[in-house]
């Protein structure tokens, strides 16, 4: 699909074929997944992860795919071309929309009446001069379902996110604790979240991905947590080699762990979030303070005398929530 960037796009990007830029290509790829995505929040020991994240990391899927696709193109024709794969301040949403791949819903992630919430996206760019395709235009209408599921309330309203209460960000971008007020309603989500995507009726129209390299891991389809709060540096690595959940590291990803643990009920964790009471990072220790008085508070208020004082501010406030 095409579309004719406008002045005021070409002078967003630094780059320095957009001074040249007559058009830019919008292509989509389905990701959709095999089963349903939201079955496993049910499994209060076992991980939710995202579905774009069971698998190989889509940028350099994609960027591969588009080079393919841009360099056959440019041998033909003589038009310079580049691809993006989030890697340019490119609105890829509305251009995609303007493209006819699909609109923004209200969730303010691209819908596809062939699939559904499931499409990853790519750009290339090029001098030359293409025709543009219609634009797809809104149907939503009065649904509400992926505001309405959303567990932490991120939509103040239609098509406008509150990154700063999304799950997705909160556990893939954001460095410290997690904000108190939204643990509880990330359950078992330790990796983005999928409830406003897959809650959209138009996925009865989606397909499941025909690409390997995108369909889940079975290890990461619905992982038990307690395997995935053990992991060190090394073994977090190895087990996420080439996957997207590795360039948050470790640290974060237990962090993340521990939250679900805390929202797990089930007083076996107890022994392991203990011994990550002693962890070197404050980010996994004040998280596994918090699990930890979610499952026993007596447990967190013995163990409170026999780990205070924290050399770390942040680790010493989880503490001091503990109360009396």
């Amino acid at each position: 699909m095409t579309w004719l960037a406008d002045t005021a796009e070409r002078r967003a990007a630094p780059h320095a074929l957009w001074s040249e830029v007559r058009s830019v290509v919008m292509l989509g790829l389905n990701y959709g997944p095999q089963d349903d995505p939201l079955a496993s929040l049910a499994r209060r020991d076992r991980a939710t992860i995202s579905v774009y994240a069971r698998n190989r990391d889509y940028h350099d899927l994609i960027k591969g795919r588009l080079k393919t696709i841009a360099g056959r193109f440019a041998s033909r024709t003589g038009s310079a071309v580049k691809v993006f794969v989030d890697t340019a301040p490119l609105m890829e949403k509305p251009l995609a929309a303007a493209a006819g791949i699909g609109w923004q819903g209200k969730h303010t992630n691209l819908v596809s009446r062939d699939f559904g919430s499931w499409l990853f996206l790519g750009a290339i760019l090029t001098d030359a001069e293409l025709p543009a395709d219609a634009p797809e235009s809104d149907h939503c209408g009065s649904c509400r379902a992926c505001l309405d599921i959303c567990p932490t309330k991120a939509f103040p309203s239609p098509y406008r996110l509150d990154a700063r209460r999304c799950i997705s960000y909160l556990t893939i971008e954001h460095t410290g604790p997690i904000p108190r007020a939204f643990r509880a309603a990330m359950g078992n989500r330790i990796y983005g979240c999928d409830d406003c995507l897959a809650v959209c009726p138009w996925n009865k129209y989606a397909q499941a991905t025909r690409e390997a390299k995108l369909a889940a891991r079975s290890d990461l389809a619905a992982p038990p947590l307690a395997d995935l709060a053990a992991l060190d540096d090394a073994a977090f690595r190895a087990r996420f080699s080439g996957a997207p959940i590795k360039r948050i590291g470790r640290d974060r990803f237990v962090r993340n762990t521990l939250i679900a643990i805390g929202n797990s009920g089930d007083p076996g964790f107890v022994p392991q979030v203990i011994a990550l009471l002693g962890d070197a990072t404050p980010v996994v220790r004040g998280a596994a303070i918090w699990a930890l008085n979610a499952l026993d508070p007596a447990a967190a208020r013995a163990a409170r005398i026999r780990q205070r004082p924290d050399t770390d501010p942040t680790v010493e406030e989880e503490w001091n929530d503990l109360g009396p």
